[in-house]
């Protein structure tokens, strides 16, 4: 894949604040992350557009390609591009001739926000996908569940300078694949494009979110193929039943000292 153009867009903005404490005010500055709009474009025609934290957008295009079933692997994927206009971001996907035809058959536009949206969905039949089972073979200790949890708070160098983006992690014991963003999704989007264009297995590692666990969530990792998958917050009741349908584990509320499982509990080692 090429990209020619990437945006010159920073992912952090240093704005000037006043901070009032105890009846005082003190002039300084806070690092707040941006936000801007992001359009994903598959074949000169936009798909979507987001409003995104403006970093990593070739692994956004990717992974929301994927996990949005507009491709089925990466190879049907030509070429992306990235390209800064004055009112947002264009990332460009060219696809190869077969699923170019398909995508043409059933194109439709949609447009999503930060926090919540089914993608590319127009009837409520649609809004239920058909999840396929995630696999076996991977299983995981409560000691590296808190590793995880461990990794996934030190690797958040946005986050952990803004205290306002979300984060998705691939974490593979001494190995975390880290994407984040102000969108719970895009950050998801993102980290799937970054395992699959690095070549990552799925029965290799665990996913960990830093958000609630909604039913666009467990799709998202289910079409990755996430067996096990692990958040700082709750499901809602559909995700749950969504990660039963998809054989996932899904562990949530986690903390320091504690996490609770919602389903497949045999692949967490006591």
């Amino acid at each position: 894949m090429t990209n020619p153009s990437k945006p010159s867009t920073p992912a952090v903005f240093s704005a000037p604040r006043m901070v009032v404490r105890g009846g005082m005010a003190e002039h300084s500055h806070r690092d707040i992350p941006e936000e801007t709009p992001v359009a994903l474009v598959h074949d000169a025609m936009t798909t979507a557009v987001m409003m995104a934290t403006p970093l990593d957008l070739e692994d956004f295009a990717v992974g929301f390609s994927l996990t949005e079933g507009i491709v089925k692997n990466l190879g049907e994927i030509r070429t992306i591009e990235i390209v800064a206009g004055e009112q947002g971001i264009e990332a460009r996907a060219w696809l190869n001739a077969n699923r170019s035809a398909e995508l043409t058959a059933r194109r439709r536009r949609l447009a999503g926000a930060t926090g919540c949206g089914l993608c590319g969905i127009d009837s409520l039949a649609e809004s239920v996908r058909n999840i396929p089972a995630v696999g076996e073979g991977v299983k995981i200790s409560a000691k590296n569940i808190h590793r995880a949890l461990d990794a996934l708070r030190d690797g958040q160098v946005i986050g952990n300078r803004t205290r306002a983006v979300h984060a998705a992690a691939w974490w593979a014991e001494e190995t975390l694949t880290i994407r984040e963003d102000v969108g719970r999704h895009n950050a998801l989007d993102k980290l799937v494009g970054a395992l699959t264009r690095a070549g990552t297995g799925q029965g290799s590692g665990v996913m960990v979110l830093t958000s609630r666990v909604s039913v666009e969530m467990v799709q998202k990792a289910a079409t990755f193929g996430a067996q096990i998958l692990i958040a700082v917050s709750a499901p809602t009741a559909l995700a749950v039943r969504t990660a039963q349908i998809a054989e996932m584990s899904l562990i949530a509320i986690a903390r320091d000292d504690s996490f609770e499982v919602f389903n497949r509990p045999d692949r967490i080692v006591l």
